[in-house]
């Protein structure tokens, strides 16, 4: 088997200022609203310490000669889409992670990996004027981490032989699905490289982590985890045997605090109907409703409901992402952002809904799926719920 993960230069970066001669050498951050934070950074303004995700706020002090821009998200929609589309044309089997990269399977393709990666980067170039890197292995973590490793501009290719000596040396919160708070824990272990882990007995990573983590990071360690992180909406991974927990979820960080919970009820409902709407498109369904609230401190909390069967429905996610909400009972409490996800997805045709007597056999399901071709044909502002036709300028 071998995996290209394909990654774009800060791509929201490099779309914005593609058009502009007057940008190219200059330190440039995408960021949003009165004060939001950081989406992307050019290289330049990179080397000055800024990354996404930090707050606005901070960029004047880190990088005074930055040049700001309103991120275009109708223009990141349409790049990514030739993007994935440039993709399509080397393999069928594409895995998009997000609007700027994706696992390409190249098992069947006639070109050599090397060869795919400069026609990609060649072809998204010449198409699109921005720039992409390349990296390929036999699992997708290790293809993730040479893509990093070729940034920017690059390709990275990772044999068999040689993925030990290009593991080992890193650090273990560099592994593909090793967060922050599993970093922390290996190091409090003294374990600090990749290397450090691998040659750390199994069953010590498991009591220290869990049976599913401490078994999945030494694979990871040796590099020979093809479990996707996050799981794959496609169905070809799941033929190897992988059956990792699938999620889809979308966040808000708000133009301003608010401490009114109509602003935050709306925001949910229009991420409910955005995260649904993906669940759809994906032909999957999930037992699992959480939320994310942030607040004005950055402290940040998840709750989460599972409901007794699975479910793609709109207005189902939203009742439960309000319900759980409300139940918070918050007073008061200055918000940054709110964030929705489904958990827990399964196929659709899997789930085999009872009526309750006295339901229509037709409702909201159907509706849902009215709205979606809808929205296919005439764009995303075609239907929406009534709620969201006066939004409030607090997002």
């Amino acid at each position: 088997m071998t995996i290209a993960h394909v990654d774009m230069d800060a791509f929201y970066a490099s779309v914005m200022i593609r058009d502009r001669p007057d940008l190219q050498q200059v330190p440039v951050v995408v960021g949003g609203g009165h004060r939001g934070v950081v989406l992307s950074a050019n290289y330049l303004a990179r080397e000055s310490g800024v990354r996404s995700a930090m707050p606005m706020t901070r960029i004047k002090r880190m990088c005074p000669d930055a040049v700001i821009i309103a991120p275009d998200y109708a223009l990141f929609e349409t790049v990514s889409k030739s993007v994935m589309e440039v993709f399509r044309r080397v393999t069928a089997r594409v895995e998009p992670l997000s609007m700027d990269e994706a696992f390409l399977d190249l098992r069947g393709v006639r070109l050599s990996p090397t060869e795919v990666a400069e026609r990609v980067r060649a072809s998204v170039y010449d198409e699109q004027r921005i720039t992409c890197s390349v990296g390929i292995a036999a699992t997708y973590s290790v293809a993730k981490l040479a893509s990093k490793r070729a940034k920017p501009d690059g390709v990275l290719v990772v044999a068999q032989d040689e993925v030990t000596a290009f593991l080992h040396p890193l650090d273990c919160g560099e592994l593909y699905g090793v967060g922050e708070k599993t970093r922390e824990q290996l190091h409090r272990l003294g374990l600090i490289t990749v290397g450090d882990v691998a040659h750390t007995p199994v069953g010590v990573l498991i009591r220290a982590l869990g049976p599913a983590q401490g078994a999945h990071v030494h694979a990871l360690a040796w590099g020979t985890d093809d479990r996707p992180a996050g799981g794959s909406y496609f169905g070809y991974s799941q033929a190897r045997g992988a059956a990792p927990e699938r999620s889809m979820g979308a966040d808000e960080t708000f133009g301003r605090d608010t401490d009114d919970p109509a602003v935050v009820l709306r925001e949910l409902l229009r991420l409910s109907t955005k995260v649904a709407s993906r669940v759809r498109a994906a032909a999957m369904a999930g037992r699992t409703v959480s939320i994310r609230v942030r607040f004005a401190d950055f402290t940040t909390i998840t709750r989460s409901r599972t409901l007794p069967e699975a479910t793609d429905v709109t207005s189902e996610i939203f009742a439960v992402a309000a319900s759980i909400f409300q139940g918070l009972g918050l007073q008061r409490a200055r918000i940054r952002l709110v964030g929705v996800r489904v958990e827990g997805l399964i196929p659709r045709e899997r789930v085999q809904r009872q009526l309750v007597l006295g339901e229509r056999e037709r409702g909201w399901s159907e509706a849902d799926r009215a709205v979606d071709r809808a929205v296919g044909r005439f764009g995303r502002d075609a239907v929406r719920p009534a709620t969201l036709l006066n939004r409030t300028a607090n997002r």
